[in-house]
């Protein structure tokens, strides 16, 4: 690990004035990503910004139809939050198996979306609701936000501040889990609501994205045996060591067959 300055800032204010002052601070939430490349020495920032002491980015509120969660929510709060079950029931199910105790316990929402690893689970809930991205300059739509792996629409010294999501009328969310990384393989979150009939997939491709036909198919049948006729190209998908890419594309329609299921 290389030397670097530390941070903690209290408002949101101070942390952009950091990162603002020097273009090659990073911020931190959870750390998950971040810690391990730095004992790795694959990232050398002159300095971390630590967002976890700046209380107007965390909690869980209901505004109107919508769940505003702020980005340093953490997993276990989210899982646990009697607000999401009742509101998102799909969404308090995402977080509960994310990665294991440890995860939960110390990541965070925000840093997730932030993140955009192909294989993480929010972001499938991100843009399967149709959420809105707080930052602390803007707010982003969903459709807007994801542009490729571990690539959002977040510019630098941007920081992510909480999450509105629509209160849906129906969600559900079902993926395959790596057994070893607990990393998502293929993923696919689907809802009925304010934002339309969506379908969004995770872990089979390089960034979470849309799978439109199945969501035509959803506008006409709302049932799993909808979704059981649309195949997903292999082309474009991810393949390693863990699964091949004609593995993944079969793994989206089962996954998405059982986020309908779940969703009732």
């Amino acid at each position: 690990m290389y030397d670097f300055a530390y941070h903690k800032p209290s408002s949101i204010a101070d942390a952009v004035k950091l990162l603002a002052a020097d273009p090659d601070a990073k911020p931190v939430s959870g750390g998950h990503t971040l810690l391990p490349a730095l004992k790795h020495r694959l990232n050398k920032p002159s300095a971390l910004v630590d967002l976890s002491g700046i209380a107007e980015m965390k909690g869980i509120k209901r505004q109107g139809n919508a769940l505003v969660i702020g980005a340093l929510t953490k997993h276990v709060e989210v899982a646990n939050s009697a607000e999401v079950k009742a509101t998102i029931p799909a969404l308090a199910y995402m977080a509960s198996h994310i990665g294991d105790n440890q995860v939960r316990n110390r990541g965070t929402i925000g840093g997730s979306v932030s993140n955009n690893d192909p294989a993480a689970d929010y972001p499938a809930a991100v843009l399967g609701l149709g959420a809105t991205i707080h930052t602390s300059k803007r707010k982003i739509a969903a459709d807007d936000f994801f542009q490729g792996m571990f690539t959002t629409a977040l510019e630098e010294g941007e920081i992510l501040v909480a999450i509105e999501f629509p209160i849906p009328e129906k969600a559900g969310y079902a993926k395959l889990k790596n057994p070893a990384s607990r990393y998502v393989m293929a993923g696919a979150f689907v809802s009925k609501g304010p934002a339309g009939l969506r379908v969004a997939i995770n872990g089979a491709g390089p960034c979470v994205f849309r799978q439109s036909d199945m969501e035509a198919a959803l506008g006409r049948n709302w049932s799993a045996e909808a979704v059981a006729g649309v195949k997903q190209p292999a082309d474009g998908l991810n393949s390693d060591i863990h699964g091949s890419a004609e593995y993944r594309a079969h793994l989206v329609t089962v996954m998405a067959k059982r986020a309908v299921t779940a969703a009732g």
